[in-house]
């Protein structure tokens, strides 16, 4: 029987508080409550197509603007995943997914590689001005594939191939991240021990 992957990690800061927890092995199944109505919907989103549960509680300065709160929840969020994943023996590794989201269409490939590393490209020119929603700035989509990937570990690349609406972009990027994810973290019956010539990740 397979340990458990899961992982609960709180952060408190002057700007904002965070409680977070997650399982890998879940269901998509979420309870987000991020005080930024969009970020909600990309996360609840995040968590239905990577399969992993996930409980979000989190409040912030977000009178003064909302990202703080925003950044500090992907490095929570990155924090758990890394937890979760423990010696990461017996996982793919490496997941690659692309989504449409009618105009939008999106490439993500992740590699659990222990190295931080965010390639992210192609949002068309504007975008980070836009605020989506009336208050999620185009620039913060970005900023929270930094946070996770950064504090998780990993390699991720983000390529935006086509779009026109900032909300279908931004939900493609999370929708296109959350299923190559779901690929790389999935235990695979036929890798034995650390996916790694190195024997290490």
């Amino acid at each position: 029987m397979t340990n458990q992957r899961v992982a609960h990690v709180r952060r408190e800061t002057s700007e904002s508080s965070i409680d977070l927890s997650l399982d890998l092995d879940g269901t998509g199944t979420s309870s987000i409550d991020t005080s930024v109505p969009f970020y909600d919907h990309m996360l609840t989103a995040f968590s239905k197509h990577s399969l992993i549960d996930l409980t979000v509680k989190a409040s912030g300065d977000t009178e003064i603007d909302v990202h703080h709160t925003v950044e500090d929840i992907g490095i929570v969020l990155g924090q758990a995943i890394r937890e979760a994943l423990g010696d990461k023996a017996g996982i793919a590794r490496f997941g690659d997914a692309m989504v449409p989201l009618d105009e939008a269409l999106v490439q993500a490939v992740v590699d659990v590689s222990g190295r931080p590393f965010l390639v992210h490209t192609g949002e068309p020119t504007g975008f980070e001005h836009h605020l989506i929603g009336g208050h999620f700035t185009g620039s913060m989509v970005r900023h929270v594939f930094e946070a996770i990937t950064f504090n998780a570990g990993l390699t991720v690349h983000i390529t935006v191939l086509g779009g026109r609406d900032p909300h279908h972009i931004a939900e493609a990027e999370f929708k296109a991240f959350a299923r190559a994810l779901r690929q790389a973290v999935a235990l695979d019956a036929r890798v034995s021990g650390i996916p790694s010539t190195k024997g290490a990740l």
